[in-house]
């Protein structure tokens, strides 16, 4: 073994470790399927064109960045352009220059886009708690909420 191996030793997953890292694995793999199926075959959209249009719904004006929105959408600035290509074409969202800074482009969430997500959102939620929130009691889901955001917060901060 080379000095450099001696310094960096493995940390293997001890039993306890390796059983919770197969379960956030599996929730990783498993949850997102599940989420897209469900919104393919009963709204025609993906779970990334989702998140795209809930993400606009909730910003003032209806308005983001497309740089901002890609962050939010967890995705890159070029798979967020062919999906806002994607959602133009059909109606709803739209593109414009930035009026604050010209340099920059808006996603612009359109009327009958909003009518899409209100109209796609009861049937995600269904399978969202089908699937996590009515299979665990509140003190679960707290739980939850604090490892996930605990878990977020310290890889977000590193990028």
């Amino acid at each position: 073994m080379t000095s450099d191996e001696a310094e960096i030793e493995t940390r293997w997953l001890d039993d306890v470790e390796m059983d919770a890292w197969l379960q956030v694995a599996g929730l990783m793999v498993r949850l997102p399927a599940a989420l897209d199926a469900q919104l393919r075959r009963d709204a025609g959209l993906t779970h990334f064109e989702y998140q795209v249009l809930a993400e606009l719904s909730d910003a003032p004006g209806r308005t983001l960045r497309m740089s901002v929105l890609a962050g939010l959408a967890n995705g890159s600035l070029s798979r967020l352009s062919h999906v806002v290509n994607r959602l133009e074409a059909k109606g709803w969202a739209l593109r414009e220059p930035c009026p604050e800074d010209g340099r920059f482009t808006n996603a612009i969430l359109t009327e009958d886009g909003y009518r899409k997500l209100a109209a796609s959102a009861p049937g995600h939620v269904a399978t969202v708690r089908q699937l996590v929130i009515d299979r665990l009691s509140r003190t679960q889901l707290g739980q939850l909420s604090a490892i996930g955001h605990r878990v977020l917060d310290a890889n977000l901060n590193r990028d």
